[in-house]
């Protein structure tokens, strides 16, 4: 066993032992920061693999974009940050349902390669994928920034209820009396002050 397996199978127990803390943790929170973690294991099994460019569009997009993305949307919404009993739900529906998925898949693909060799094609060096994204790929690519972008505004406007409202509206809606009103308003209606 050399240095390399000795590696991958430590940033492997550490991927799927965070990824198992992800789903099983009762904080939202926490379980994004779990969720870094996997995906920084992830990225470290690439640089071992020495898929150098993998590895870095792993920690860039989905570490520094779509987990940075997910901690802002729960910050912004206001949702429970701590621990929900709302979560307390049993969890052997989702073994059974994942184990016997795995499994499935599991015997598929012993089914479709009975253990037999499989040539792989010659590795790519950064400049044949770097020209795949910016010339094949760059529309999906910008349209997903476009899709992330919009959600984070719809995070905005979702936690901020009194956007777009009239001032009055905010005022009554929040339950606070508006800058103009300092007393009680008088019996007329008109809004004054006595």
């Amino acid at each position: 066993m050399t240095a390399a397996d000795v590696l991958l199978l430590a940033l492997g127990a550490v991927a799927v032992g965070s990824g198992v803390l992800v789903v099983a943790t009762k904080h939202l929170v926490r379980a994004g920061l779990y969720l870094v973690v996997c995906l920084g294991a992830v990225a470290g099994i690439y640089l071992v693999l020495t898929a150098e460019l993998v590895a870095w569009v792993q920690v860039l997009i989905y570490v520094g974009a779509v987990v940075v993305l997910l901690l802002f949307a729960v910050m912004l919404t206001r949702a429970p940050i701590g621990a929900s009993d709302d979560l307390d739900r049993p969890g052997w529906p989702a073994a059974l349902i994942g184990g016997g998925t795995g499994l499935g898949l599991a015997a598929l693909l012993v089914d479709a390669y009975r253990w037999s060799s499989v040539e792989l094609p010659t590795a790519g060096t950064a400049d044949r994928i770097g020209d795949q994204i910016f010339r094949s790929w760059v529309l999906p690519f910008e349209v997903l920034s476009v899709l992330l972008l919009a959600a984070l505004v719809g995070a905005i406007i979702l936690s901020r209820p009194d956007i777009g409202r009239p001032p009055g509206a905010r005022a009554a809606d929040s339950g606070r009396v508006p800058s103009g009103r300092t007393g009680a308003a008088s019996a007329t209606g008109d809004g004054r002050s006595r």
